[in-house]
C-alpha cells in the first residue's frame, strides 16, 4: 500500500499548477528589444555641393526611397532599397540652404544683381559646378551680392524641409526626423555636426538652422541648441563626424580658442553630443593602424591623407585626436581626474550621401555623389586631388547606417 500512496502523491504533484513562475515573464522588462535601422545624414539638392554635382532630387524623393519606393536617380537610373529604412534625417547644409534651387528657379531677390542673373543663366545651361565654384570664391572673399543665409532666403526653404518631414512621417511605421548639418571648418579642418530635433513642425517651422556663418565654434552651436530647448520645451542633439579629416581638432584637449577644458565645457559637450558618426563616405572613424597596431581590422576604409578640403597634410601626431577609440579612452581619464567625461558617446554610422539616396551596400555600391553613380568609368577619376594628396573615386566608402534599439 505504501507504493500506491506514493503513486497517488506523485500524481497530485505532477497535476498541481506551478505557482512560482509568472505566465508572461517578459511583461515587466524595461530594456529595449527591437532594433531599427536608418540614416541620420543625407543630403538632397538643397545642399550646395550636392546640387553642384548634379543632384536633381529633393527631400520628397529621399523619403520615398527610404520608405521602400522606387525612385529615378538624377543619373536616370531606377533605384530601390533592398530593405526599407525605419527612419531618416534629411541633413542638408545650413549654409546656403537651397541656394541652387532658388537661383535655378529665378528667385526675384537673387536676380536683382547682374551676378545673380548670370548664375541663373549658367544653371539653366547645366553649368552647375562652375556656378558652385564661383559662389564659393565670392563667398570666401565676401563679394556675394546677397547674404546666402539671410532669413528672407533661408526661411522659405527651411519650411519646405520641415513640411516634407511632416508629410512623410508616419508614427509606428516610419520616422522622418527634422535636422540639418552645421558645416564648420577651421583652415580646412572638419568640425561638422549633424543637428537632429525630436520635435515637429509646430516648434520648428519658424526656427531657422544655425550656420557656420553665425560661428564655427561648437560651443556657440551648443548655446544655440540650449536656447532652442529653453524657448520651446523641445529636444535636440548634435552628432559630430569625420574626426579623421580634422587634422587633430575633433577630439583635441583644448577648445577651439586653444583654452583648457573648463568644468562647464566638459558638461556641455557631454550633454549636447551623446553620439558620434563613426563611419560614412569619407572614411572610417573608429581607429587607425598606427593607433591600433595589433588590430588586423584597424585599416578599414582609412582616409588619412589630409584634412577635409585637402589643404593640409596629415601628420602622425594628429591621429590620437581624431579617432573614436582614443577619444573614448581619454574620456575615461577625464572622468577619473575631472569628474566628467566629455567624450562619453555612443556610435552610429550614416551615409553622408549627396544623391538624396540612402544607399549603403558594399556589394552594390550606388555612389554617394550623382557624378559617381553607376557608370563604366566612375572609378577612374579623382574624388579630390591637391598637393597634400589624392583620394580616388573608388575610395568612397559604402557605409553606413544607424542602428537604434527601442
Amino acid at each position: 500500500m505504501n507504493w500506491l500512496r506514493g503513486l497517488l502523491l506523485l500524481g497530485c504533484l505532477i497535476g498541481a499548477p506551478a505557482q512560482a513562475a509568472d505566465y508572461s515573464p517578459y511583461v515587466g522588462d524595461t530594456y529595449p528589444t527591437r532594433v531599427y535601422w536608418g540614416d541620420t545624414h543625407l543630403h538632397t539638392r538643397l545642399s550646395l555641393d550636392a546640387a553642384a554635382f548634379g543632384n536633381r532630387l529633393g527631400p520628397d524623393a529621399a523619403y520615398r526611397l527610404a520608405r521602400g519606393e522606387q525612385v529615378i536617380a538624377s543619373s536616370g537610373q531606377p533605384v530601390r532599397l533592398s530593405r526599407p529604412l525605419d527612419f531618416l534625417v534629411v541633413a542638408d547644409h545650413s549654409d546656403g540652404l537651397g541656394l541652387f534651387k532658388l537661383l535655378e528657379e529665378g528667385a526675384p531677390a537673387l536676380l536683382q544683381s547682374a551676378l545673380g542673373q548670370r548664375w541663373h543663366q549658367m544653371l539653366r545651361e547645366g553649368r552647375n559646378r562652375s556656378v558652385a565654384q564661383d559662389i564659393i570664391t565670392h563667398f570666401a572673399n565676401d563679394r556675394l551680392p546677397w547674404k546666402p543665409n539671410s532669413p528672407d532666403l533661408m526661411a522659405p526653404v527651411w519650411r519646405q524641409v520641415v513640411d516634407a518631414a511632416e508629410q512623410f512621417n508616419e508614427p509606428g511605421q516610419f520616422t522622418a526626423f527634422i535636422g540639418y548639418e552645421w558645416t564648420a571648418m577651421q583652415r580646412g579642418n572638419n568640425l561638422h555636426r549633424v543637428v537632429i530635433y525630436r520635435d515637429g513642425a509646430d516648434r520648428l517651422r519658424e526656427r531657422l538652422p544655425y550656420t557656420a556663418t553665425d560661428s564655427i565654434d561648437p560651443e556657440n552651436l551648443w548655446a544655440d541648441l540650449q536656447r532652442y530647448e529653453r524657448a520651446s520645451g523641445g529636444r535636440v542633439l548634435a552628432i559630430p563626424h569625420n574626426g579623421n579629416l580634422s587634422n587633430g581638432m575633433m577630439f583635441a584637449d583644448v577648445t577651439l580658442a586653444g583654452k583648457p577644458f573648463s568644468p562647464d565645457y566638459l558638461k556641455r559637450r557631454q550633454r549636447w553630443e551623446p553620439l558620434y558618426e563613426i563611419t560614412q563616405i569619407k572614411g572610417d572613424g573608429e581607429t587607425h593602424p598606427l593607433l591600433s597596431p595589433d588590430d588586423e581590422f584597424a585599416d578599414y576604409e582609412t582616409w588619412d591623407a589630409g584634412n577635409l578640403d585637402m589643404s593640409g597634410a596629415k601628420t602622425r601626431d594628429m591621429l590620437r585626436y581624431e579617432y573614436a577609440r582614443e577619444a573614448l579612452k581619454r574620456g575615461l581619464g577625464y572622468r577619473a581626474q575631472r569628474g566628467t567625461n566629455p567624450f562619453e558617446f555612443g556610435v552610429i554610422g550614416s551615409t553622408d550621401s549627396h544623391t538624396s539616396l540612402s544607399t549603403a551596400q558594399e556589394n552594390n555600391f550606388f555612389g554617394k555623389h550623382t557624378a559617381f553613380e553607376p557608370g563604366p568609368r566612375r572609378v577612374d577619376g579623382n574624388y579630390k586631388a591637391t598637393s597634400s594628396g589624392t583620394i580616388k573615386t573608388w575610395q568612397q566608402v559604402a557605409s553606413g547606417y544607424a542602428a537604434l534599439w527601442a
